[in-house]
């Protein structure tokens, strides 16, 4: 009957991870990582009730969970891909594959001998069991017990508390076609050149930045504000008009934030420009 409670709550685990992210999606979660692999793979290896006593299943079942998942972690990392839902579906299958088997290993033996849990005299022996075990043992036991705990109280916080990743902004020039080349190099005086600006959003947070354009030192352009979105992207032609003859003027866009200051990025191209043809 466990067992069968074990597969209907794990085929639960893929509408709870897709639907949901509360604390019964992470308690779910713990079960499934850290105890059904383990617990399925030794019904199946030990469907007899005289082969372990319910300390050893319990501790078994446990450690070979922190034993197995790693191994279909590696086995993934060269065969598919190490992502929640590949995990999701190699755990899912190997739990229903284990489970099975147990089941039907028991099947094949007489009621008396088969293996079935019961709360009642699960608490009743546990004591006894613990009391019969040698120093060592004991020992062995803590520390599985730290270590399932340790691993636990780490996956819960790593669920509830994900990593933040790295905040920044791109910001980037482009030819007029689109790609990193054929900037303007050479202009006349009065003829316009064009790039494209580009800024992507990557600070977590809607954000509302400030363009300059300077040639030489003097502003030639100013686009305030520009409000983007999280993870977006703003592209906008930029119109080059140089007002002084001379070779090698420097071309700046400056990039702020809306708190002002300094600018948050720089970027620059040189030109020359003619008086005539």
């Amino acid at each position: 009957m466990e067992l069968l409670i074990i597969i209907v709550l794990s085929l639960l685990m893929l509408p709870l991870v897709i639907l949901t992210s509360g604390a019964l999606r992470i308690i779910l979660g713990l079960a499934f990582i850290l105890f059904f692999p383990g617990y399925t793979l030794i019904a199946a290896l030990f469907p007899r009730k005289r082969d372990l006593d319910g300390i050893q299943r319990l501790a078994l079942s446990f450690g070979l969970s922190l034993a197995v998942v790693p191994l279909i972690g590696l086995i993934l990392n060269y065969t598919w891909e190490i992502r929640v839902y590949p995990i999701l579906i190699s755990l899912l299958i190997f739990i229903v594959v284990m489970a099975g088997l147990a089941l039907y290993r028991r099947q094949r033996l007489m009621p008396e001998e088969r293996f079935t849990p019961r709360l009642g005299s699960l608490l009743s022996v546990l004591p006894r069991s613990w009391l019969g075990q040698s120093r060592w043992d004991k020992v062995l036991t803590v520390l599985l017990i730290l270590a399932v705990i340790g691993c636990a109280v780490t996956v819960a916080y790593v669920v509830t508390k994900p990593k933040t990743g790295e905040k920044f902004t791109e910001f980037y020039i482009l030819g007029p076609g689109g790609t990193a080349q054929n900037y303007p190099k050479k202009l006349v005086l009065g003829q316009k050149g064009n790039v494209i600006l580009g800024i992507v959003n990557h600070e977590g947070k809607t954000m509302a930045y400030r363009a300059e354009t300077t040639i030489d030192g003097e502003t030639v352009g100013v686009i305030d504000p520009i409000t983007i979105q999280n993870k977006a992207k703003w592209e906008q032609l930029i119109d080059l008009a140089p007002t002084k003859v001379g070779d090698q003027q420097k071309v700046e866009f400056l990039l702020y934030k809306q708190t002002g200051g300094e600018p948050y990025k720089t970027l620059h191209l040189w030109i020359d420009v003619a008086s005539s043809p």
